[in-house]
């Protein structure tokens, strides 16, 4: 049973980091963010305005060279993180990735880097496939996957490519991914945590306004009026706010006016 929620928190915490990479790189080419507008509302707007794609289409999967960095804290991070899961790869792969004869070959199997390589891809192994593959990999080796032989075309059953990992690297690959799953999600302000928006009040009754934000949930806003304030929004919390959720972010900030404080 702990073995079980060893694994479900590890895949999940991998997830979190590979779906929030392509934020983070973008977050690396934009000013440090303030409250308002969401980190995530304002690239979507910005993209509109400028006839882009969104996030996921735009951004590759892999930490770039950035010669002038305008988010240094974001590019730390990035940094970080990579450095915490292609380290942790090579780990698992030299305890339970089986060296046997033509494996390397495998694109199952994690290519360690080799520095004196003239080739750039051998010199980068398999960290040259980026942080989404390397995540996934960890992902294979937490569940145990090949781990089973397999049958030939000539009917015999080869070695397995993996040995399961066990209890003391699974310990090791879950401190590895919750720290990075953190430290990204503090770098973008998605961490839970509720925010007061500075210097605006709701347009509708004045109200104070505070942004919502955790790793599983979009960014929402509230307002402290609750059943008083007029805004056409849900109320939550029992009645004592009014809950602009994502959807309804757009028009909240039409209201307010992007970057136009409203008193």
């Amino acid at each position: 049973m702990i073995r079980s929620v060893a694994v479900q928190e590890t895949v999940a915490a991998l997830r979190v980091v590979r779906e929030q990479w392509g934020e983070l790189l973008l977050a690396v080419e934009a000013p440090p963010a303030d409250v308002w507008p969401p980190r995530q509302l304002a690239h979507a707007l910005r993209a509109v305005d400028e006839g882009r794609l969104d996030v996921v289409d735009r951004a590759p999967l892999v930490l770039r060279e950035h010669p002038a960095p305008v988010n240094l804290d974001a590019l730390d991070t990035g940094l970080a993180v990579e450095k915490m899961i292609f380290d942790l790869a090579d780990t698992l792969a030299a305890a339970v990735q089986h060296s046997t004869p033509g494996a390397w070959r495998d694109p199952r199997c994690w290519r360690f880097a080799d520095p004196g390589a003239g080739d750039v891809r051998r010199a980068h192994g398999s960290r040259a496939h980026g942080l989404h593959f390397a995540c996934v990999w960890v992902e294979g080796r937490v569940l145990d996957e090949d781990t089973a032989p397999e049958r030939q075309l000539d009917g015999s059953l080869s070695v397995p490519l993996f040995a399961p990992l066990p209890e003391d690297l699974l310990h090791e690959a879950r401190c590895a991914a919750k720290t990075a799953e953190g430290r990204l999600l503090r770098t973008l302000g998605l961490d839970a945590r509720r925010t007061p928006i500075p210097d605006r009040a709701c347009p509708w009754c004045g109200g104070g306004l505070e942004l919502r934000t955790g790793a599983d949930v979009a960014p929402s806003v509230t307002c402290s009026g609750g059943w008083a304030c007029p805004a056409p929004v849900p109320v939550g919390d029992g009645g004592r706010v009014r809950v602009w959720e994502w959807r309804d972010l757009p028009e909240l900030i039409a209201a307010l006016g992007v970057g136009v404080p409203v008193g």
